[in-house]
């Protein structure tokens, strides 16, 4: 199985549409970056500034080996922005600029950014309960305890309700059944996450993908839409629109001096340790440096990090077969990788990760 989505990809493309701000023959080369700035592509038009990898002092030696990897590994599409300019663009195969690629799991990075955002307009406070936005009842557990499970909760993985079930992707009130008290146990739950969809659409009064693309997609010059699929809800974009996003999140919710994400407070707590049961996760994003972590569909904590060939201060959207968002502050790196499955069908992070990072840190270092 190259890709659990593949079956829709193909005709998903086509409906989704293209977007003329992708084309890569209209990068524009610009200047080498002031220390302190980061360069924001104009909204609307497909200009975006590159930056050499030879000014740079990358190791060009290098290069063609990380182009090998990722073409044997079934990759789409790879970006990598230095200081938000374009440093490298490849596409491989069929894949185009102007294609689009489900980000899978990926996509829980721009969910919690729109919690933030609602949660700064006022909307919601991610203490409340999320029965104040559901109602009571949408669940099989008690009034109770379905009023103990906070929005946090949700953001965290740490609900409490049963990843037992046969369809661990089912948000049907007949799915959600009382596993643990919220907050006492970490577990990669996706229907528990995806309930987060219902919540902002309730709580803001405007559906949760119109309300993330007026607020996100719309303000960034991304494309893209939130397709669902079974019990997923999935956003398919470009590999462009996916490094606009983490360009975004690079300088922590602002674009181009505009404020996207308000409350920095909260972008802080999203891209940190969020609990004690899993330290290598925050508001779904996943974070490197710690000293253990848990991964998808395991109950016990790994020693150790989660990626030790990247730096300690990565954090990442990881999403199911190997699609990858990563961001590294201090260098004012984002780096994407849309693709099929590199081999182990993993929900989020897998040794992918790692063989990435050994190929990029001879190529970057």
């Amino acid at each position: 199985m190259k890709n659990f989505f593949l079956p829709f990809l193909s005709s998903l493309f086509l409906v989704l549409g293209c977007s003329s701000d992708n084309e890569v023959t209209d990068q524009i080369p610009g200047p080498e970056p002031e220390e302190s700035q980061l360069y924001f592509p104009p909204l609307g038009t497909s200009e975006w500034e590159t930056l050499s990898p030879s000014d740079l002092s990358w190791s060009i030696d290098a290069e063609q080996g990380l182009h090998d990897f990722l073409n044997e590994k079934g990759t789409d599409g790879f970006i990598i922005l230095k200081d938000g300019k374009i440093v490298v663009e490849w596409y491989f195969d069929d894949f185009t600029a102007n294609d689009n690629h489900s980000w899978n799991s990926a996509g829980k990075t721009l969910t919690a950014m729109t919690v933030g955002i609602a949660q700064a307009e006022g909307f919601l406070s991610i203490e409340d309960s999320s029965q104040e936005y559901l109602g009571e009842g949408w669940s099989m557990l008690t009034p109770e305890q379905e009023a103990n499970i906070k929005i946090r909760h949700h953001l965290t993985m740490t609900t409490g309700l049963d990843y037992t079930v046969d369809d661990p992707f089912c948000y049907d009130k007949e799915c959600l059944l009382y596993k643990n008290e919220p907050g006492t146990f970490w577990y990669y739950h996706n229907a528990a996450y995806t309930i987060l969809d219902q919540v902002i659409t309730n709580a803001t009064q405007v559906d949760f993908k119109q309300y993330s693309y007026q607020k996100i997609r719309d303000r960034i010059g991304m494309q893209g839409n939130w397709v669902k699929l079974g019990y997923n809800n999935l956003f398919f974009s470009n590999t462009r629109s996916m490094a606009r996003f983490g360009l975004l999140c690079l300088n922590e919710g602002t674009w181009d001096g505009e404020e996207i994400l308000t409350d920095k407070t909260y972008f802080t707590e999203m891209t940190n340790t969020s609990q004690d049961l899993n330290p290598s996760y925050g508001y779904l994003w996943w974070l490197n440096g710690k000293n253990s972590y848990k991964a998808p569909s395991f109950e016990t904590s790994i020693s150790g990090e989660l990626i030790p060939e990247a730096p300690d201060e990565l954090i990442a959207g990881l999403g199911a077969f190997d699609q990858k968002l990563y961001l590294i502050p201090s260098e004012r790196l984002v780096i994407v990788r849309l693709g099929d499955d590199a081999g182990e069908s993993q929900l989020g992070p897998s040794s992918f990760d790692n063989q990435l990072w050994e190929k990029l840190n001879a190529y970057i270092d």
